[in-house]
């Protein structure tokens, strides 16, 4: 058998069975496709995927319908993604160019996705240790209290209150605010730990208390894990699918429920070589998503992703379509986070 044919028919099943939604059998790939061959042949190619565990056959006297295995080759051997028309670039742009604050992005982007997918969008918010600092703030609020403020690249503000034994006096506290940002513009916040090592040597021994405090402060801000959060939009999208998924949709949205599940997932397909990481039916390696596909690819400014955004849906999905608008999404997310 040709290795060529039989991915052309493994394709041709793939999209008529995310098309139709019902196994596909020899007499409608022989009406749909002009795959240049007699329906014997095409009937000897199928029984060659179903053997190798490409495709399976339901029941009996059904058509075949892709297996986990089948669409992973599907994925692997695209060559293009579908592009998106003009019309949906330009409505997901200016959506999210709309957006007033980092929340707003996050909020947009995961919305104009979901609606895009009529699938379940995911977006992880910008890593504090995957981005650089672009301001620190002090702001004395009280005689003995001063709120640090932590502003990224990618538009996190953190704060945090810092409670002092004594008053400092306005000339260190202007003093240690030039001198972090001075250290702290433009470096990954991971760096800054070792930057900031040895400041309070630079400061008199009476004002290297507070120096210390400050320091401290932003190094645990720095290393909380709380930092990592994930938003969800179009659950509700689930439920309007086909009835042989949504009568086994209670496990997914118990999965989607804890954000770890999620949050794994992403961080292993960061490290995927792919710029748009696909992980389908149970290579998620959790039972409750074993019957959905999982699309992701990175963002962030300068082309260096801080996190990563994706789709969720059932295993039966355009996946040319949901990994162009995937792409697409974290594209103009990037683009208005580098701004």
């Amino acid at each position: 058998m040709s290795e060529d044919r039989r991915l052309e028919v493994l394709r041709a099943i793939v999209e008529d069975y995310v098309q139709t939604r019902e196994p596909v059998g020899s007499r409608m790939l022989v009406e749909r496709h002009a795959l240049g061959v007699s329906p014997a042949t095409i009937r000897n190619d199928m029984a060659a995927l179903e053997e190798g565990g490409y495709i399976a056959q339901p029941h009996t006297s059904a058509g075949r319908v892709p297996t986990d295995k089948g669409y992973r080759l599907f994925v692997d051997r695209l060559s293009t993604v579908k592009p998106l028309s003009g019309p949906e670039k330009r409505a997901i742009q200016a959506f999210i160019d709309e957006a007033v604050d980092l929340d707003d992005v996050v909020d947009r982007s995961v919305r104009v996705l979901a609606q895009l997918t009529q699938q379940v969008a995911v977006v992880q918010y910008p890593s504090l240790r995957r981005s650089a600092m672009r301001h620190l703030e002090l702001v004395p609020v009280g005689e003995r209290r001063l709120l640090v403020v932590i502003i990224t690249d990618t538009g996190r503000v953190e704060q945090r209150t810092l409670e002092l034994a004594t008053a400092p006096s306005e000339a260190v506290v202007g003093e240690l605010r030039a001198r972090l940002n001075a250290l702290a513009v433009g470096h990954r916040l991971a760096e800054l730990i070792t930057l900031l090592a040895h400041l309070p040597e630079v400061f008199e021994p009476d004002a290297r208390p507070l120096v210390t405090a400050v320091t401290e402060i932003v190094e645990e801000t720095l290393a909380q894990e709380s930092e990592e959060r994930i938003v969800l939009a179009g659950t509700a999208n689930l439920a309007r699918g086909p009835n042989d998924f949504t009568r086994s949709l209670g496990p997914v949205l118990e999965a989607l429920e804890e954000q770890v599940v999620l949050l794994r997932l992403l961080t292993e397909m960061a490290e995927d070589s792919a710029s748009v990481a696909v992980r389908i039916g149970h290579e998620t390696q959790h039972e409750g998503l074993a019957e959905t596909s999982f699309v992701t690819t990175g963002y962030g400014g300068d082309g260096d992703a801080v996190a990563r955004i994706g789709s969720i849906g059932p295993t039966r999905m355009d996946y040319p379509a949901t990994m162009a608008s995937v792409r697409a999404v974290a594209r103009y997310l990037s683009r208005v986070l580098a701004g």
